[in-house]
């Protein structure tokens, strides 16, 4: 919930640029963080971020606690292996976006807002509009399909790259990047400093492959915003609509400028406060 707050700006603008909001769609990063402010306010920048903290915390509690029982699990089956934490990272995504999609959606069109052109008025009337309005339960799963294609590669390679980073700082950078474990497992855990460079670059490495199907699932989700983006319906005709008209750079990868900026401090915060729960609560396993 921290690290999505630190880069909420980020976030909102964002969606703004890759929907490509009718007010924000000629401006930049910065540019438009500027415009948001002076449009809408220093709130602006927050807005639809109750509805994220609504929907992040179940979700990073389902995906990091089911992350371990399948890492467990799949252990007993395959044996130990660095794979394992790439097939557990995707079982645990896909399991935490599915119990907790509606929330996305809401959240996404509650920041997709403009001052004065407000459609929705919270997240209770955000869902409630949409199942009555665009096709009952069916709208409220809208863009579910990218959404968990993009979650196998980035569930597995955001816990993959983590759990792998960190064994290799441990293994070859003992004295730097570990500290004997001061609980019962008698192993090194990883300082502080590199849990954070560890997290850092494990997130951004995940989304840049799994980057354009999250554009299609922000597409989807948003297509009933605007008349421009109606025509978008399903997954397949957004993914080619978006790359006739505007490529791979500007199309499939609008936005990565700002998902790196917002990525790399979001995932250093991230795994870094899921590592040291993990030792406060006597669940880290050290070097092994």
């Amino acid at each position: 919930m921290c690290a999505k707050t630190a880069v909420a700006p980020l976030d909102r603008i964002k969606i703004l640029l890759l929907a490509h909001n009718r007010h924000y769609k000629n401006y930049g990063v910065f540019s438009g963080l500027r415009r948001i402010v002076q449009k809408e306010s220093v709130l602006g920048l927050y807005k639809g971020n109750g509805a994220q903290m609504l929907r992040v915390f179940p979700l990073a509690a389902v995906r990091f606690g089911t992350f371990e029982l399948y890492k467990t699990f799949l252990k007993n089956i395959i044996g130990t292996s660095h794979s394992v934490n790439f097939f557990a990272g995707s079982l645990a995504g896909i399991t935490s976006v599915m119990m907790t999609y509606p929330l996305d959606i809401a959240r996404a069109r509650l920041a997709f807002q403009v001052t004065g052109e407000h459609i929705y008025s919270g997240v209770y009337d955000t869902l409630s509009c949409m199942f009555r309005t665009e096709g009952g339960v069916r709208a409220l799963y809208k863009g579910l399909l990218p959404t968990i294609l993009g979650m196998i590669p980035y569930g597995g390679l955001s816990f993959y790259t983590f759990e792998k980073l960190k064994f290799l700082f441990l293994e070859h950078f003992p004295l730097l990047c570990g500290r004997p474990d001061s609980g019962n497992s008698g192993g090194l855990v990883l300082t502080v400093p590199a849990k954070l460079v560890c997290g850092g670059i494990a997130i951004p490495v995940a989304q840049t492959v799994s980057y354009p199907l999250d554009v299609v699932r922000r597409k989807m989700q948003l297509s009933m915003m605007s008349p421009e983006t109606e025509s978008e319906k399903g997954f397949v005709s957004t993914l080619v609509m978006t790359y006739q008209e505007d490529g791979i750079v500007r199309g499939l990868y609008r936005g990565m400028t700002i998902n790196y900026l917002r990525a790399i401090p979001m995932g250093a915060v991230s795994f870094s406060t899921y590592e040291l729960c993990k030792q406060i609560f006597g669940l880290d396993v050290g070097k092994s």
